[in-house]
């Protein structure tokens, strides 16, 4: 039976793998090759990226990949993505040619506001924390001023600073309510910097307030919020409904089953979860190939989409006056500068190819990527179905579990393009072509 290990990490990476291998491998050579496989050559880059984390082992590698021709205000860009799912890259270039031929995407950012909350307990009278919080307010900002010097040389820094009370959602619940713009940088690390330091400024200032006797005011955590509602980005699409027409479809019937099917989005919580998942699938897989944080886009993002009190569609279509009109609305706290984007290689290469944006311009090119992800999906949807594209893009998977050799792939592929492919009868057509 496997024993808990002490000091893990501070073992060498040949010692954890050692450990590893005994307690769960019996150790496996295979298991190691494994592992090994995936190291880089170059000694300086595996370093590099064994020190992103802790406990390190190898590298786990996704396909980088690029959509090409995305006119995004005019300007061509060709968009990095990083997944795994066989389809979403083709579905994106897809939207992307499709849109090319009739405008191509717009988009803004609305407003590029972050924020952060210091989470207090205090249970004495709400005027005396007001009146508190009024006399030492210029006192907090002030202790920040070291922290944000250099955010304001730039033009950002805190803008404002509030204190809110919750106490109606949690006894004795109240928070300072922080907001700041951080330009170029998602910001994560200096806007709880300044947060923990006000903390720390308000309970040295709770410490001697005279109107505090039986109960003071307790800072519970500091933290910034990855629900970002007015850091704000729109992209979109228009054209007339004729121009849609497209493989035998009228144009006028394409957009009224399109609208139709987000409406249903907008309705129905177990089809706008997948819907909503689907947008997610480009809007990722910029994020990664751009070194920013996904996770907290996702958090954000749902979170968003249950604004109106029930989670709905994060896209919105309609037809006004015979114009074909598509968009989205999303919030996206990004960061060109800091993190990842200086670190690695593969990282600074998705910049350079976006031709160095700003992280305005990526909340805007990555809000395009989710829109230009769920036209193609909803396209498809209403008119050949999703499996039709998506197992065809799927073949190559199955042919690669079935151990298939580059003259079977090359057969199958012919053979599959007027064929509907399924795992099944991929297994039979390499079975035949072997017997």
């Amino acid at each position: 039976m496997t024993q808990p290990i002490s000091g893990f990490s501070k073992k060498t990476k040949d010692a954890k793998i050692e450990w590893l291998l005994e307690s769960y491998f019996n150790n496996s050579q295979a298991a190691k090759n494994t592992l090994e496989q995936y190291w880089n050559d170059n000694e300086a880059l595996q370093q590099l990226h064994d020190d992103f984390i802790e406990n390190a082992l190898t590298n786990y590698y996704l396909p980088f990949g690029v959509a090409p021709n995305f006119l995004v205000n005019g300007t061509l860009y060709a968009l990095p993505m990083v997944i795994e799912e066989s389809s979403v890259v083709a579905a994106a270039s897809n939207a992307a040619k499709f849109w090319l031929e009739r405008g191509g995407f717009t988009a803004e950012v609305i407003s590029s506001t972050k924020n952060g909350q210091i989470h207090i307990d205090f249970y004495g009278a709400s005027e005396t924390l007001t009146d508190f919080f009024t006399a030492i307010k210029p006192k907090l900002i002030a202790s920040i001023a070291s922290l944000q010097k250099n955010m304001q040389k730039r033009g950002g820094g805190l803008l404002d600073l509030e204190l809110l009370d919750a106490t109606h959602t949690l006894e004795g619940y109240y928070q300072l309510h922080a907001t700041f713009e951080t330009l170029d940088a998602m910001g994560a690390n200096f806007i709880n910097s300044c947060l923990e330091k006000i903390a720390a400024t308000l309970e040295a200032e709770a410490a001697t307030y005279k109107d505090f006797t039986t109960h003071k005011p307790k800072v519970v955590m500091s933290i910034l919020s990855n629900y970002v509602p007015e850091c704000l980005v729109r992209a979109r699409v228009d054209c007339k409904v004729e121009d849609l027409t497209h493989n035998g479809i009228s144009g006028a019937t394409f957009a009224k089953d399109f609208v139709r099917a987000i409406a249903i989005a907008k309705s129905e919580t177990r089809r706008a979860v997948t819907h909503n998942k689907g947008i997610m699938n480009g809007i990722d897989a910029v994020i990664l190939a751009t070194g920013n944080d996904f996770r907290a886009v996702e958090a954000g993002v749902h979170a968003y989409a249950s604004k109106n009190g029930y989670y709905s569609s994060l896209t919105h279509a309609k037809i006004e006056e015979d114009v074909f009109n598509f968009w989205i609305e999303i919030p996206l706290a990004l960061g060109t500068v800091g993190g990842l984007t200086t670190l690695h290689p593969l990282v600074k290469f998705a910049l350079q190819l976006l031709q160095q944006p700003s992280a305005r311009d990526l909340m805007q090119l990555v809000a395009v990527a989710g829109l230009a992800q769920n036209f193609a999906a909803v396209k498809s949807l209403v008119t050949d179905g999703i499996q039709k594209g998506h197992m065809k893009m799927h073949l190559m998977n199955i042919l690669n579990q079935v151990e298939a050799t580059s003259e079977e792939k090359q057969k199958a592929i012919i053979h599959f393009k007027t064929t509907a492919v399924s795992h099944s009868a991929v297994v039979n057509f390499i079975t035949a072509l072997r017997t």
